[in-house]
Order: C-alpha cells, then structure tokens, then sequence
C-alpha cells in the first residue's frame, strides 16, 4: 500500500478483541488500515472490512514489511498476552522507522520495556476499569482525560444542589485549585466562562486539576 500524504493510516498487528475492534473501528472512520495475523480466519473476518489484511506465519522483519505496515503513520501492537513476540515485534515496528508505534501491554513491567524501545504504551484493561470505578462511585462523573498520575480534565454533570448558582460562588480555585475550562449543555460548549454564569439544570462542568482536588469538590458537592 502506497503511503497517502493527506490521510493518515494504520498498522494493527494482532487481531484479539482489542485489536480486531480497533481496525473496525478506524476503517468505519474511513482511515486505511493495513492488519496483519497469523490466524487465516481472524484476517478472513476482517477483509469485510479492509482489503489490506494478511495472514503472517512469522512476525519477523521481513513478512512485517512484506505487509507494507512500515508505510503506515501509526502501528499499534495489539499482542498483550504473548509479552516476547510483543516485545519483538514493537521494536521491528520502531526499527522500521514507522513515526508512531503505540503497544498494548498486560503490565506496568512490560509497559516500561515497551516505552523503552520508543513505543507509546496503553493498558486498554487498566484504563477500561479505572473509567468503571470512577463512575460506579460518582453519580455525576460522565468522562475524564488522564494527563499523568496526578492530573485530569474531567466532566462532572451539575447537581440540583447547584443549579442557579453562579459560577463565582463555587470559588473552585481558591478552594479545590481546579480550573473550569468549558459548561456544556444540549445547545452548546462554552469555553469562555463568565464568573457571572448562572448554572442550569443538564449543565456540564469541565474541570482540569489534580485528581484528589476533582475528588474533595465532587464529594463536597
């Protein structure tokens, strides 16, 4: 596959759940996507989708670019469990010069060799319960973004306690050191809000600070 300038393409290698839902999920986006495995009737199951997919007897350097996936602007290793041929392919992805390699790991341990060699790492089971628990114990907690440990920028659905109050009287910098960085509702996302801002009943609060500061504001609200 020849490598397009305007659009960007993928590389999945590994169709497991999360690799399998992933290519769907970019070619249904109208991203080309090349994916390549080593079971004939996972690569059958997904050619529906793309016609850029290969069954590979071997992850070596060869069969990998054989595949074309080193013209691709992003691969992502989708092989968790089998943490050595993860290991090797993801630094034959990184060696091939590919801009982005992004590898799925099982474990923080594999996860920092992972990094090691330039692969950006991601823990779709880690990251999958942590979203659970914080909305299993947080009635207004809708979604976040991790920034690292300690920062997010989380939505937080506005309680009736708060509807029509202004956005001062929360005094959510001086008391929890949160920022709010946009009120959503049904009409529209409001990035630059007045302190005079009355809150309204389906109001979104976007809010960026430390993680146990969104904790303490939520609780206390």
């Amino acid at each position: 596959m020849k490598k397009k300038k305007c659009a960007q393409s993928f590389g999945i290698i590994g169709l497991g759940r999360f690799g399998m839902a992933l290519a769907i999920s970019l070619t249904q986006a109208g991203k080309e996507v090349v994916v390549i495995d080593i079971n004939e009737s996972k690569v059958r199951e997904i050619r529906q989708y793309t016609d850029y997919a290969f069954v590979v007897p071997d992850l070596n350097m060869e069969t990998l670019q054989e595949s074309g996936i080193q013209n691709c602007d992003v691969v992502v290793v989708c092989i968790g469990e089998k943490i050595d041929i993860c290991i090797l392919t993801t630094m034959r992805v990184v060696e091939m010069g590919v801009p982005r390699v992004i590898a799925k790991a099982i474990s923080p341990e594999v996860g920092a060799v992972l990094e090691k060699l330039g692969a950006e790492v991601v823990y779709p089971e880690r990251d999958m319960a942590l979203l659970l628990g914080k909305k299993l114990v947080s009635n207004n907690f809708l979604d976040y973004i991790s920034l690292d440990n300690s920062v997010e920028i989380r939505q937080i659905k506005v309680p009736d306690s708060l509807v029509g109050h202004l956005v001062q009287e929360l005094d959510i910098r001086k008391e929890y050191g949160l920022n709010i960085i946009a009120i959503e509702n049904e009409r529209n996302t409001n990035i630059e809000v007045s302190p005079q801002y009355r809150l309204e009943k389906e109001d979104v609060i976007v809010v960026i600070g430390k993680v146990n500061n969104i904790d303490r504001f939520e609780e206390n609200m």
